[in-house]
Order: structure tokens, then C-alpha cells, then sequence
């Protein structure tokens, strides 16, 4: 579903370029679990940007299903994101006037779905992460493991092959992070590609298969034992 091909991208600094990915060659196939693995600087947030054609690379090729993302215009870029990407951020990223309900309906509003499907929708994943009695709350009424979960619920609107995660379980408790992480195992088990990008080595143990970068390189790439329980004092 993914590969990629000496992917780099730069930045400039005043008059420093940095380079935030430096060749990064990698392949991930449909129905994978995969963690993105490495400590603060070492360019994951940057490829998780790539892979959800957030931004664009600087140099290097990305397949996604099989087509080169490079070279789409914003407007295609964007397009691209609403049918096939759902996202999932450390920070939730809900609007805050919006009940729940409404958060997870925006997606299919960019689709042009009639009201009643979205509502239809909308309400069924809610029911699905267990929001069922909270659909009508706006986010500053839920606890963060309830916003999480309406985030959840929101990229699977659009019903994407892909969900990327960034830190999504960094703002959570014990709990409530086992909850999200849970969530992602059935995912993969219906079909779906997940991507999480952590620095939490334990959250990293529940995928398939763990990517490790250091320095905008791929440092290893390997699959992990299958998972076992969380353990009792991991922080979400």
C-alpha cells in the first residue's frame, strides 16, 4: 500500500538547511500494523507528514496504492487525504463547539453526504468506541480518553484504507490509552493499514512490526512477538 524511495525532506533555517529525513526507504502493505519508532528529532512526525501527504518531500518518490503522490497539486493532495486517510492526533484537533456528534459528521460534510447519513454514521462509530451516551457533549465535557476515541471515530467517517496516529496515546492515561490501542487491533484485524508514530517503546510492542529512526535514517525495521497485555505501569 506504501513505498517509498530515498524520501527526503529539508527545511530551512535562517540560512541552515536541515534535514529532517535523509533517504528513507520503506514498504507497507495493506492490512499491516506498523509503529514508527524513534526519540524526539528523529523525523518521525516528518514521515507520518509525508505518508498523509500533510506536506510534500523535498526529494525521493512515495507510492500510495501504487501511484506516485509526488507532483499532485494542493487540491488533489487534498482529495487524496478525504478518501483514503484518517488521522489521529496527540492533541485530538476537535473543534470545540462541535458536540461529538459533529466532530465525527465533519469528514462526510466534505463529502457532500446527506444530513441523515452523516448522522447515521457519525452515531454508529461513536456507538462503535463507546460513546453511545456521550454523542451530544462538546469536547471540554469529556474526559481525554473520551476525546481521543471521538477523534478515532472521526477518521473512520470517511471509511479510509489508512489511519495514522501520532502520539495518540501521549495525552491519556493507563487506561484509556489500552482502550485506543485496542481499538487499533481490531482495525487491522477488518483489513485496515494503521500507522502509529510513537516514542513509547511499550505502545511500540503492540504492532506487527516496529520501524525504528534515528537521524532521518531507518535505523531497523523488524517484526515484534505478538502482544501481550499492556503492561501495568506503562503511561498511555
Amino acid at each position: 500500500m506504501i513505498q517509498t524511495q530515498q524520501l527526503r525532506k529539508s527545511y530551512q533555517m535562517g540560512k541552515v538547511e536541515v534535514e529532517a529525513l535523509r533517504g528513507v526507504d520503506i514498504a507497507i502493505g495493506r492490512g499491516e500494523y506498523v509503529a514508527i519508532l524513534g526519540p524526539s528529532g528523529s523525523g518521525k512526525s516528518t514521515l507520518m507528514h509525508l505518508l498523509g501527504c500533510l506536506d510534500t518531500p523535498t526529494s525521493g518518490c512515495y507510492l500510495l496504492d501504487g501511484k506516485p503522490v509526488e507532483g499532485l497539486k494542493r487540491n488533489e493532495l487534498a482529495l487524496l487525504r478525504s478518501r483514503k486517510i484518517g488521522f489521529v492526533f496527540q492533541s485530538f484537533n476537535l473543534l470545540a463547539h462541535a458536540t461529538a456528534l459533529g466532530n465525527v459528521e465533519l469528514p462526510l460534510i466534505y463529502q457532500s453526504a446527506s444530513r441523515r447519513l452523516r448522522r447515521q454514521r457519525a452515531a454508529a462509530l461513536l456507538e462503535r468506541v463507546g460513546l453511545k451516551d456521550r454523542m451530544e457533549h462538546r469536547p471540554n465535557e469529556l474526559s481525554g480518553g473520551e476525546r481521543q476515541r471521538v477523534a478515532l471515530a472521526r477518521a473512520l467517517a470517511a471509511e479510509p484504507d489508512l489511519i495514522l496516529a501520532d502520539e495518540p496515546t501521549g495525552n491519556l492515561d493507563t487506561a484509556s490509552g489500552q482502550e485506543v490501542v485496542r481499538l487499533f487491533e481490531q482495525l487491522v484485524g477488518e483489513g485496515k493499514t494503521v500507522i502509529v508514530v510513537t516514542h513509547d517503546q511499550e505502545i511500540a510492542r503492540r504492532a506487527a512490526r516496529i520501524i525504528r529512526l534515528r537521524d532521518g535514517r531507518v535505523e531497523d525495521d523488524s517484526s515484534t512477538s505478538p502482544p501481550g497485555p499492556l503492561s501495568h505501569g506503562e503511561r498511555g
